[in-house]
């Protein structure tokens, strides 16, 4: 049964969350403060968050930080645009707005339950005229096979996941820690630039753009 961790420290909105999710067949998780949204996460791995800001103790974004590799949608009352922006660009999978329509949030919630989902069982991720099999770690510019190091494929396969998203430095530290523990902070910068340059000796085209201040993400043709 797919699970969702309803994180809010409204009684009201979390029991409405609670039985609209639990009607849809979902299981649901529930977390009242940040310090209580992380020790539920340390213990269960939900499939999907549904996280709000204004929590008791640690803030939204303080618990948003702490989660890799799950969509997290935020619930606000916040409605200021660069807000919006910050948590996206943050890591947020969506954004939506209280008070919500029910409706519109359950459907986004299957959006981002069918994107996760195909980014883990998708056997081959495609970018433009690359191509990344997972299964076999190769990476191909059309007929043209590229040797990439373990960190270099590791940073690829999570760009080439996440297509649309800005990826932060610390981010993709967290996110490929595990396969590549050696990774630092220090010699991030290399392995990008090392693979940037393997991806240009293919074609003109630099397929990794770097978001001045904030992380990489992949370069779409015109951009």
């Amino acid at each position: 049964m797919i699970k969702i961790a309803v994180i809010d420290d409204d009684v009201y909105i979390g029991d409405l969350l609670e039985e609209l999710l639990l009607r849809e067949g979902y299981q649901v998780l529930r977390a009242y403060s940040g310090t209580e949204a992380l020790l539920l996460l340390s213990s269960i791995r939900p499939d999907l968050v549904l996280l709000d800001l204004m929590l008791p103790g640690l803030s939204g974004q303080d618990v948003l930080a702490q989660i890799n590799g799950i969509p997290v949608v935020i619930l606000s009352a916040k409605a200021d645009v660069q807000d919006k922006v910050n948590l996206l660009l943050g890591g947020a999978a969506d954004y939506v707005t209280k008070p919500f329509d029910t409706e519109e949030l359950l459907a986004r919630i299957s959006v981002q339950l069918r994107n996760a989902a195909l980014s883990v069982s998708q056997p081959v991720l495609a970018f433009e005229d690359l191509t990344l099999h997972v299964d076999t770690h190769q990476v191909q510019h059309g007929d043209h096979f590229i040797r990439l190091t373990k960190t270099e494929y590791a940073i690829l396969k999570l760009l080439m996941q996440n297509p649309q998203q800005v990826i932060t430095k610390s981010q993709i530290l967290e996110r490929i820690a595990k396969d590549t523990p050696d990774c630092m902070e220090s010699s991030l910068k290399v392995h990008i630039s090392n693979l940037r340059k393997k991806l240009r000796e293919y074609s003109e085209k630099d397929y990794i753009e770097a978001v001045w201040g904030i992380g990489f993400k992949m370069r779409e043709s015109g951009s």
